[in-house]
């Protein structure tokens, strides 16, 4: 089962295109956010400082696939970096707060990027 799931999930990050490659980090990126924030209050912080490293690596590859030649890449990345140090500090401090912050402007950006996706579909 777990051999088809991931033949499933490579073939699907295979054949999206970068658009739809974006929607997958931004949902992947919100996954493990809130997964870190279960583990937080459950007291497993070795699980939640697992799923906070793969946050942290998810907007790192947002942050390095930004075309910095279109305008609006300067502001993302400066979203990007916020949201970064958010999850640092919620790593490092165990401070919910800031992941709650974090969740939410990555569930924003998820959701208009969604909309937008769709509107370029339409």
């Amino acid at each position: 089962m777990n051999q088809a799931q991931n033949t499933y999930f490579n073939t699907q990050i295979t054949t999206a295109n970068p658009g739809e490659l974006t929607l997958m980090l931004y949902s992947g990126c919100v996954k493990f956010l809130k997964l870190a924030l279960k583990s937080m209050e459950a007291g497993d912080f070795e699980q939640k400082n697992t799923y906070l490293i793969k946050a942290i690596n998810i907007v790192d590859e947002l942050l390095i696939t930004l075309d910095m030649k279109y305008e609006i890449s300067q502001s993302l990345s400066s979203l990007y970096i916020y949201i970064k140090e958010l999850i640092i500090k919620a790593n490092i401090k165990t401070q919910q707060e800031p992941l709650f912050e974090s969740i939410q402007l990555v569930t924003e950006l998820r959701d208009t990027w969604s909309e937008a996706l769709k509107l370029v579909k339409s």
